[in-house]
């Protein structure tokens, strides 16, 4: 077996090989609940890592801590190792670094409202077209005025931003829909309560932390942990597809390479498909068309096959098809349908097979170095290096306390964002409100004042005209008895002399 091969398994005859240069080119794990699906992608993570490459993958069951562990030896163990050809093997644990969006099983896991985008949230809070369209508005109006979108509470302070200055936006941006708005923050509501808020803020995890390598050049296993996420499946949906986006944006281009740069499994992936709306379906084809020249490779794990839509699934060259069980129509189309997605092999009905397959067993075709898929071969898949099942609570608190990626992302920052700069806006607008009404009420006192001592003056006037006249009558009068007595004194005397 080349360096760069990984062994899947075996059918007795031979073993069968996924060439790691092919893995960009993406694949399928599929299969009924307990038929191996599991295990089969612990073997791919552990096998990925040995070669140096890192590797990320959700776990939705909680098994997937075992990578962190090593494995133990038993007879069951050994019998298919023999029936394999596998020889040489060790039992060992994989470099693994937990992460958890609500920071309970590993390192918070962050994003910015800005960097999920318009098309992603509208996804995430289920809005129609409109409602899309106000969501749109937000965000270009936030970038237009260097606002800083990077938790709920600023994006809830942006909307109401946008809802109170409409008639002054919408002939650049378009009608705002009041209505539209009050919905769209209904829907934060919602997303709130499930744990949504955890999800949006700094620090905003680094793609760079998913691409590492450890001292020894084996590839780091980065886990999250989707226990509860999973319960909400609209987030954990998205968040995936997110961190595809990402990659895909920020990693240079690199076109086919003996090894991928990274690969990506994304466990329940019918939660991505189901629902999704026309833009969306067409945002998820593209990064998986796309990515593979980054170098990243994509593994979508599910039930059937015809829960990937065909867009998609026409793009993943690697298949493993664990057992499905044909119990009803539903099912006997699905066994259908993944057997005809299989390179048919003449020794045995391709259809027929997948019924029978145990637990552990599937049918594999991979691409060879070349890029043509291989027949359809039955095969044992082999067991892991590390650990089955998860490990115990208290290894894990020990991984995780030890990480070198605590100290980065355990704090939660709030940095002045969108919230912080229009609260602020806010209480300026109101404080010069306050000025402003402050100075009307000086100018109106002022003037109150003015009219006062202009009513008081003419009062005032008034009342010394009427003293004047009054006294001028008064000087009069007196004027007059007193000259009249003057006159009455003057002529009595002489008359008296006479």
């Amino acid at each position: 077996m080349a360096d760069n091969d990984i062994l899947l398994g075996g059918n007795g005859s031979r073993q069968i090989i996924l060439n790691a240069g092919m893995a960009n080119r993406h694949g399928l794990i599929t299969g009924a609940t307990g038929t191996g699906k599991t295990v089969t992608l612990q073997v791919l993570a552990e096998s990925f890592s040995r070669l140096g490459v890192p590797v990320f993958t959700a776990d939705v069951k909680g098994d997937l801590s075992g990578l962190a562990g090593a494995g133990k030896p038993h007879p069951k163990i050994d019998e298919r190792l023999q029936y394999i050809g596998i020889e040489g093997h060790s039992f060992e644990a994989s470099p693994t670094v937990f992460w958890d969006v609500f920071g309970d099983k590993g390192h918070p896991v962050r994003t910015t409202v800005s960097e999920m985008g318009p098309i992603l949230f509208a996804n995430l809070l289920e809005l129609n077209e409109t409602q899309e369209g106000v969501l749109q508005i937000a965000f270009s109006v936030a970038d237009d005025q260097g606002l800083l979108l990077l938790d709920l509470k600023d994006l809830r302070a942006m909307l109401n931003w946008v809802a109170d200055n409409s008639s002054d936006l919408e002939r650049q941006y378009g009608r705002i829909s009041t209505a539209s708005v009050t919905a769209i923050l209904r829907r934060l509501l919602v997303l709130e309560e499930a744990g949504g808020e955890r999800f949006f803020g700094e620090p905003a995890i680094r793609i760079e932390h998913l691409m590492q390598c450890d001292f020894s050049g084996r590839g780091v296993i980065s886990i999250l942990d989707a226990t509860t996420l999973y319960h909400s499946p609209r987030i954990y949906a998205t968040f995936l597809l997110w961190l595809l986006s990402e990659l895909m944006e920020e990693l240079p281009e690199r076109g086919d390479a003996d090894r991928p740069r990274l690969v990506f499994f994304f466990d329940e992936a019918h939660l991505l498909f189901s629902s999704a709306p026309k833009a969306l379906l067409e945002r998820i084809t593209q990064v998986v068309r796309l990515i593979r020249s980054k170098g990243v490779g994509v593994f979508f794990i599910t039930q059937y096959p015809n829960d990937v839509p065909d867009e998609v699934i026409g793009q993943l060259g690697n298949r493993i098809q664990h057992a499905l069980r044909a119990f009803t129509p539903r099912d006997r189309k699905s066994v259908r349908a993944a057997a005809e997605t299989f390179r048919a092999n003449p020794a045995f009905d391709t259809e027929e097979v997948i019924g029978q397959l145990g637990v552990g067993e599937a049918l594999v075709s991979t691409l060879d170095a070349k890029g043509v898929p291989s027949i359809v071969e039955r095969t044992l898949m082999a067991p892991p290096r590390s650990q089955f099942g998860p490990i115990d609570e208290a290894k894990r608190k020990e991984l995780i306390d030890r990480s070198p990626l605590k100290a980065a992302y355990n704090d939660a920052v709030d940095r002045e964002s969108a919230f912080e700069m229009l609260a602020k806006r806010e209480q300026e607008v109101l404080q010069k409100r306050q000025r402003e009404a402050e100075e009307q009420q000086r100018a109106e006192r002022e003037e109150a004042d003015r009219k006062a001592a202009e009513k008081a003056e003419r009062s005032s006037s008034r009342r010394q005209g009427i003293g004047e006249t009054l006294a001028k009558s008064v000087a009069r009068t007196i004027g007059s008895t007193l000259g009249r007595q003057i006159i009455r004194g003057i002529l009595g005397s002489i008359i008296g002399r006479r």
